[in-house]
């Protein structure tokens, strides 16, 4: 059976691949302006072990290093990820103007993006949530 990392239409869907119990990575996905310029895309919280996560794990990918994003056939991962987010973003307002500054340069996002993770791990434990794979370890 192909799954969506495999399978010959793993090239037409656009996803991303995050942590839904990051409040910076789901208001990240949620305000990105992505429909207008690269049409569907499904926002997939890595916290439900989808097949795309397993299929993500499986490839080498750690999401608690950073959100994946799969577009035309091919995964970027961490900062690249943002990279090419900001490049598909529409950047109309505020936040994502900002981030489209941000993340457009590649360098910009290989220096922003420890510090933006730092963030994130911080952000997990002030709310008492653990991160990916420390959860997928203490399910049963």
């Amino acid at each position: 059976m192909a799954t969506p990392m495999t399978g010959p239409d793993r090239a037409d869907r656009t996803w991303l691949l995050y942590d839904g119990d990051c409040p910076f990575c789901t208001r990240y996905a949620k305000l990105l302006r992505l429909r207008e310029a690269v049409g569907p895309i499904d926002l997939i919280d890595a916290r439900e072990r989808g097949p795309e996560y397993v299929a993500a794990r499986a490839q080498g990918f750690d999401i608690d290093a950073g959100m994946l994003l799969h577009y035309r056939g091919a995964d970027y991962h961490g900062d690249a990820a943002l990279h090419m987010l900001a490049a598909l973003s529409s950047p109309a307002r505020g936040f994502n103007r900002a981030m489209a500054w941000l993340f457009k340069s590649p360098t910009r996002a290989r220096i922003a993006y420890p510090w933006l993770r730092g963030g994130r791990n911080l952000a997990l434990r002030m709310l008492g949530r653990q991160p990916l794979e420390t959860a997928r370890r203490s399910q049963p």
